[in-house]
């Protein structure tokens, strides 16, 4: 709803986006960044989104924009590499396996404005490969770098592994810097959400567009229960990246949130404690609250 009936949608070029915020009140100090989704589909049309590789002129086109844009009054350019960014359909990011040439290219178009900081989000499935390239991007172009350092399943302490690679780069006179996170990133299930754990299950996805009432009623059936617990999901399910039934980290959301959850009270503890599966733990709470509840 937001980018759909929220946004006025009155600029296409960066530097229209910019006077179309100057436009508005805001309450506090804003700044923007080139956004490299919307940057390589603009060029590359449907081959962006396909995640195609970018040709010569692609970047060279690409590298222009992010020199303008900086120009402009950019902070500077931001890219996603992680399968947790996805598109309304579920989609990966069109940025997610863009290659070393394009984000190289697109370096040295701020390079070329002078000014502008590189904002990478990554998985960094392979730490040490990730933050090579990362690096010869900043030795190539000479921008400042900054990357989200955050500790997920695909590489174990790999947080460790990029912290000493991080401190090798600095020693060595380049300006790239780690972002953490005050709070763990965390995602809300929920009958009336995007995703819930049972998203993908055929029996949810033949009432997934009922009104709510209609649903949390075919939920409580004891037959449609029976038949929804004796599934597996669908293909579409690595779509969401494996959260769906990742029950070690996920909580039960009371209608006061705990933010500070203990390890003890996770759905796979709960689901021990009391003798049954975690989706059956998961799929009472989430019809508590009349199908409000949330994980």
């Amino acid at each position: 709803p937001v980018l759909t009936e929220g946004l006025p949608w009155t600029w296409e070029s960066f530097p229209d986006y910019l006077d179309s915020l100057q436009g508005r009140r805001f309450d506090i100090d804003v700044c923007s960044q080139l956004p490299h989704a919307a940057l390589r589909v603009y060029v590359m049309g449907q081959r962006g989104a396909d995640r195609e590789p970018a040709t010569e002129a692609d970047i060279h086109a690409m590298a222009a924009i992010a020199k303008r844009a900086v120009e402009a009054g950019a902070l500077g350019f931001s890219t996603s590499r992680t399968l947790n960014h996805r598109t309304s359909d579920g989609q990966p990011t069109p940025t997610l396996t863009a290659g070393e040439d394009e984000l190289t290219g697109i370096a040295l178009g701020l390079a070329a404005a002078g000014k502008g900081v590189l904002q990478v989000v990554s998985d960094f499935a392979d730490p040490v490969a990730e933050f090579a390239m990362l690096r010869r991007i900043v030795e190539r172009s000479g921008r400042p770098l900054s990357f989200s350092l955050a500790q997920g399943d695909r590489a174990p302490d790999g947080w460790r592994v990029l912290l000493a690679e991080l401190s090798k780069a600095t020693a060595d006179g380049l300006p790239m810097k780690a972002q953490v996170a005050g709070r763990p990133v965390g995602v809300i299930f929920g009958l009336e959400l995007t995703l819930n754990p049972f998203s993908h299950h055929p029996s949810y996805q033949a009432i997934a567009g009922r009104p709510l009432a209609e649903r949390v009623a075919a939920l409580s059936d004891p037959v449609f229960r029976e038949q929804l617990l004796s599934e597996q999901p669908g293909p579409r399910a690595v779509l969401a990246g494996g959260m769906l039934n990742r029950w070690h980290k996920m909580h039960l959301m009371a209608e006061t949130p705990d933010y500070e959850p203990l390890p003890e009270n996770t759905v796979d503890r709960l689901a021990a404690q009391r003798g049954v599966r975690p989706e059956e733990v998961v799929l009472d709470h989430l019809l508590s609250r009349g199908g409000r509840g949330l994980i």
